[in-house]
């Protein structure tokens, strides 16, 4: 009975989102993908030995989003790419979305994204996992131990261009730990000429006061339509629950 209740609200979802508009098809992907999050997110166990890693999370965000996105063929518009650890290490990057050009498939923008846990310490690794740093994974943490995971991040999009945003998702915020925010920008890099210590304590200030976020449909025309108009600087809350 179960599976076909699963097949049934398939089948809904495929009269309901326009296969050509993939706007709309990631949208569904990113909401399947950030709600099947969330279930973990606000779970609430008697026993209280239920604590899922942020790893783990990322892994359930992600392979949810890349499921879905099969099943409605996103892929042909839309990829993503999940880096290496050696590349987290160096371009402070969980994965990348890119908007393919046709028939290339060539990136036309791309969207750098990095997940901040509720409970994450940055910079920090446990030490049971110390031990199982590969070689490579010593060599691109002593390359890069002079910037902070944001800042990584953000001078990759910079040295790609305007037209490469970054996104910290944030799997819950200290006002609200159940749900998914994310901040997206193609400007992060002004606050380097600034001297401001870019670190989750400067991309959670963004959050400071708002009480107004866009949709991921919204953040994605946005960035659509701003490539039209020459990638001007462009910076905006989202709530992805």
């Amino acid at each position: 009975m179960q599976s076909k209740n699963i097949f049934g609200d398939f089948k809904d979802i495929l009269k309901k989102v326009d296969k050509t508009d993939f706007t709309q098809l990631y949208c569904e992907c990113v909401k399947h993908a950030s709600h099947r999050t969330k279930e973990y997110l606000a779970f609430k166990d008697p026993e209280n030995t239920f604590h899922p890693s942020p790893t783990v999370l990322r892994d359930i965000f992600q392979m949810a989003y890349i499921t879905r996105s099969v099943q409605l063929q996103l892929t042909r518009h839309l990829n993503c790419t999940t880096m290496t650890k050696e590349q987290v290490i160096l371009l402070g990057t969980d994965w990348v979305w890119a908007v393919l050009h046709f028939p290339t498939k060539n990136p036309k923008l791309q969207i750098a994204v990095q997940v901040f846990h509720q409970t994450e310490e940055e910079n920090c690794i446990p030490n049971n996992q110390t031990q199982m740093q590969t070689e490579s994974m010593e060599i691109a943490t002593l390359e890069s131990s002079d910037k902070t995971k944001q800042e990584k991040m953000i001078a990759f999009c910079s040295s790609i261009g305007r037209d490469c945003y970054a996104l910290f998702l944030f799997f819950g915020l200290p006002k609200d730990p159940t749900n998914i925010y994310g901040v997206l920008s193609n400007n992060f890099q002004a606050a380097f000429g600034k001297g401001a210590k870019i670190d989750r304590a400067f991309i959670e200030n963004f959050f400071k006061g708002s009480v107004s976020y866009s949709t991921p449909g919204k953040m994605m025309q946005s960035i659509l339509n701003n490539r039209k108009e020459h990638e001007e600087p462009l910076t905006m809350l989202v709530k992805f629950t």
